[in-house]
């Protein structure tokens, strides 16, 4: 029996995982789209949203089934509360997937250039943030979770200066109105997915450490 709750639990492990790949792949596609000025890959963008929000109420109600069915105790049932959280916050990097899809959907079409450096460095560290995290909950390993934590106040501090510049521009010139708002919005939600890869890592110290990191908590 108790082989058979593992079983379980690591399908909704391996189930978690995937969409985390999924998760990642999206946020590619909108860099990719921005770089390459390709409004096609954002209706991928899109479609991956979509699954991600499917994945997001299977594995919530697979997740309330297990604990029905097991009543876990200890480890496991940190782990399975960890599982739910993660969901969702792999369900809002989804979220800010597509928000940044429609921004830059709509300025291409107004031929507005969104690839500045501030940006695009944006994207290495949060891209890097999604693969460590993933990694951390893959291998149970917190060390990898708490590197990640420390990546995330260089992103906050990057979508500061993306804002403070863009207000500088759009004083400067009415024109530059569209591109500078679009830009705050992309380095926000950008900001916003680097939160949910510190989530996911918090939980992953939680499960592993028996540690609750949040709010300036050490391991």
């Amino acid at each position: 029996m108790e082989r058979s709750h593992s079983a379980q639990l690591e399908n909704l492990r391996s189930k978690i995982a995937n969409m985390g790949s999924y998760a990642q792949k999206a946020l590619g596609l909108v860099l990719q789209a921005l770089v390459e000025k390709r409004l096609d890959l954002f209706d991928e963008v899109f479609e991956i949203e979509k699954k991600i929000n499917e994945w997001h109420k299977q594995l919530d109600e697979e997740a309330v089934e297990y604990l029905a069915a097991n009543g876990p105790v200890a480890r496991d049932l940190r782990a399975v509360v960890s599982l739910v959280k993660i969901n969702t916050d792999l369900e809002r990097m989804g979220d800010q997937c597509v928000n940044m899809a429609y921004i830059g959907k709509d300025s291409l079409k107004k031929n507005l250039d969104l690839n500045i450096p501030a940006v695009r460095t944006m994207f290495s560290i949060v891209q890097e943030m999604i693969e460590k995290s993933l990694e951390s909950f893959i291998k149970h390993d917190s060390q990898i979770a708490q590197k990640v934590l420390m990546m995330d106040d260089e992103v906050d501090d990057l979508k500061k200066k993306v804002q403070s510049d863009m207000i500088l521009e759009m004083k400067k010139s009415s024109e530059f109105v569209d591109r500078g708002l679009s830009l705050i919005l992309i380095a926000r939600n950008l900001e916003r997915f680097g939160d949910h890869a510190t989530n996911i890592c918090e939980d992953v110290i939680y499960t592993e450490a028996g540690q609750d990191v949040r709010h300036g908590g050490f391991v």
